[in-house]
């Protein structure tokens, strides 16, 4: 049995990542096996938890990998550990535009079964934060609010009107946290500085944030109304359950390369999980850093992150964006989302980069953001013509044009669109997928990488 809690907020800014992450850090300082995870899509806040706990974050995404694997990834992600702590995302019943419940934290909260803490912003108010929590416990029968923690209180007078106005409320307020700059995160256009970004600065934020968490929160309510929840009905999710290396390569175990450092932070976990149980070998390197790729380099993926914000550094690196060009030239397997698109582009902000996709990009002051339902309409190395994927955009780039002659995907929503390029070997586009909800892309991968027939 797992102990576990759902951090949830009324809404974006209330101070959630701060709580979930100190929730995270305090408990794990008292010698416990804390694993985390995030609702959403979100690739930043898994990293303050990571930090927080030494153990991957992990995201639960009921629209990109479906309502049936939320239990199954939490179980794998929390395999071995005593208790969990699941930061929400947006507001409590806040999910996928136009789909009801969809994605959003209270649907995560009520597939896991677990008990919600409730922060709220209690800066402009007193006795209205009642009425407030009143309306978030009573909105969803389904949903259990077990408690409220009171975030950014002024004074002990704030304090006791808030405690006082909550008492016929019947939730109990299980913390009560002060304003504290010191717990802060800085914050620029796609959201939280990732912890690659600032590591030791994070580190001590983290810590600043356990401190604050321990002093105002009390811990031991906290982890009994966690192990409270009853035990999981389902059995770990596992890639090697899902994907295996093809028959047809059997014997050859290709390397994958895969973009890391600062500028590529953006993936999820089980990326790597499905393509080690797909029969490759993956290799982490640092296109900040790294002159070459590494030994032996049959594919390549390249994830989200901020290159834009690495504009200079990237071009710069002349050696390593020869490689990945020669690497393309050659039609090896290449994966690239988002930043990993922009790399691949002409020019990224007037700055030379990879010259794989014959495309400019830039920055925009338009952010666009929003799930997205996506259809393969060519084949590629990641999916068949014709296959269903789910996924996800989050950037304030854009790319001239928009799409190759050969597509990767034409989009459903919000607006009908082809998007993406696939070029010999090369898959790129803007949508983040989640493999876990489509483990073929893994395997597919693979197998082109070892030089089989497509799985």
């Amino acid at each position: 049995m797992v102990a576990r809690l759902v951090i949830a907020a009324p809404s974006s800014g209330a101070g959630k990542t701060t709580v979930a992450t100190g929730l995270m850090a305090a408990f794990a300082g008292r010698g416990m096996a804390v694993s985390p995870h995030k609702v959403g899509p979100d690739y930043i806040d898994p990293g303050y938890h990571a930090l927080a706990t030494g153990r991957p974050g992990r995201n639960l995404d009921a629209y990109m990998c479906g309502t049936d694997l939320v239990e199954p990834l939490f179980a794998h992600g929390a395999r071995g550990c005593e208790l969990a702590v699941v930061e929400g995302v947006m507001g409590l019943y806040d999910g996928a535009a136009g789909q009801g419940e969809l994605a959003s934290t209270a649907q995560v909260a009520k597939l896991l079964r677990a008990p919600v803490v409730l922060v709220v912003d209690a800066s402009s108010q007193s006795r209205s934060v009642a009425a407030l929590v009143h309306g978030f416990a009573s909105w969803d029968p389904e949903v259990r609010l077990g408690g409220v923690i009171l975030n950014k209180v002024a004074t002990d007078r704030h304090e006791a009107l808030l405690r006082e106005a909550l008492e016929e409320s019947g939730v109990p307020v299980l913390g009560v946290l002060r304003r504290a700059p010191a717990v802060e995160t800085p914050s620029r256009h796609l959201g939280l500085v990732p912890v690659a970004e600032r590591q030791s600065a994070a580190v001590e934020a983290v810590a600043a944030q356990a401190e604050q968490v321990r002093a105002g929160c009390d811990l031991d309510a906290l982890l009994a109304l966690a192990r409270s929840a009853p035990p999981l009905r389902s059995a770990p999710w596992s890639a090697g359950a899902v994907v295996r290396p093809p028959a047809a390569t059997a014997g050859r175990t290709p390397v994958v390369a895969v973009a890391g450092g600062a500028a590529f932070t953006f993936s999820y976990a089980e990326h790597t999980e499905l393509l080690r149980a797909a029969g490759a070998e993956v290799v982490v390197f640092d296109p900040l850093r790294d002159e070459k790729l590494p030994a032996g380099t049959g594919g390549l993926v390249v994830g989200g992150g901020f290159p834009e914000v690495y504009g200079a550094e990237l071009s710069a690196n002349e050696p390593l964006r020869a490689a990945v060009a020669e690497l393309a030239a050659a039609g090896a397997p290449i994966a690239a989302e988002c930043a990993g698109l922009l790399y691949l582009a002409r020019s990224l902000d007037g700055r030379p980069m990879c010259g794989v996709l014959d495309a400019e990009a830039r920055m925009s002051p338009r952010l666009t953001l929003g799930y997205r339902d996506a259809v393969a309409v060519n084949d590629s190395v990641l999916a068949a013509a014709g296959t269903r994927m789910r996924g996800h955009e989050f950037h304030r780039t854009v790319i001239e044009p928009g799409a190759g002659a050969t597509a990767a995907w034409g989009l459903r929503q919000p607006e009908t669109r082809v998007e993406g390029f696939v070029q010999g070997g090369v898959h790129a586009s803007y949508v983040h997928t989640h493999w876990a909800g489509a483990p073929g892309a893994a395997e597919r991968f693979v197998a082109h990488c070892a030089g089989g027939p497509a799985a």
